[in-house]
């Protein structure tokens, strides 16, 4: 398999996750959305949306979209599961997912936050203020869904990490690195923290990747 992937990218850093956990090797090519290689005509070849990641798989298929990446690496190496057996388990992990990846994600994301200062004129300070807004928008209410359930355990869903896990560690990762304040979320801080003693995600880390600058 072959993975496009940005290492700062939230959402290529959830797939590293899940290739890891599942053990999967996988040939890292970095795509800079800094330097746009996202936009040339060689990469929109394989993925029009000029988005990462790209998974290219060992059939030759071309994936896009970290969550549907993330289920068919689940669906075709199910071992380790990362969504549990019992149907309302599955949907509570799912709907944590969508959470990081339908409500938070897609408002502070590097095109969205360009398009605000460079097409729309606003300022620094007010770029942080919405990113810092949306963030604490959606981490309030994910800190309380998980901090009031007791189907969380060490990790988001019981004692065993997740798909709701790997969507969360990344963008905790991306809003420590905005300066948001992670302490009104006790919850996902002690999550993050198990997932992040776990070597398949120690290793995805944006830091340990061939391109981190």
């Amino acid at each position: 398999m072959k993975l496009y992937s940005y290492f700062r990218s939230s959402a290529a850093y959830r797939v590293r996750i899940v290739l890891n956990i599942k053990g999967l090797s996988y040939e890292y090519s970095a795509v800079s959305l800094v330097k746009g290689e996202q936009r040339e005509e060689a990469y929109r070849t394989r993925n029009p949306q000029g988005l990462v990641p790209l998974l290219e798989t060992d059939d030759g298929d071309c994936l896009a979209q970290s969550l549907a990446i993330c289920e068919y690496l689940e669906e075709k190496y199910p071992e380790p599961a990362l969504l549990p057996r019992d149907p309302s388990g599955r949907a509570r992990v799912r709907g944590l997912a969508c959470v990081t990846a339908m409500e938070i994600h897609p408002l502070n994301n590097l095109r969205v936050l360009k398009y605000l200062t460079n097409e729309l004129g606003i300022t620094e300070h007010a770029k942080l203020a919405w990113y810092h807004h949306w963030i604490a928008e959606g981490f309030a209410a994910l800190e309380a869904i998980l901090a009031q359930s007791p189907a969380t355990g060490r990790f988001c869903h019981g004692d065993t990490p997740t798909l709701a896990d790997v969507f969360l560690v990344p963008q905790v990762f991306n809003a420590e690195r905005f300066g948001c304040d992670m302490t009104p979320y006790p919850t996902i801080r002690r999550i993050v923290d198990a997932c992040n003693r776990l070597p398949a995600f120690a290793d995805a880390h944006p830091s340990c990747q061939p391109d981190a600058a």
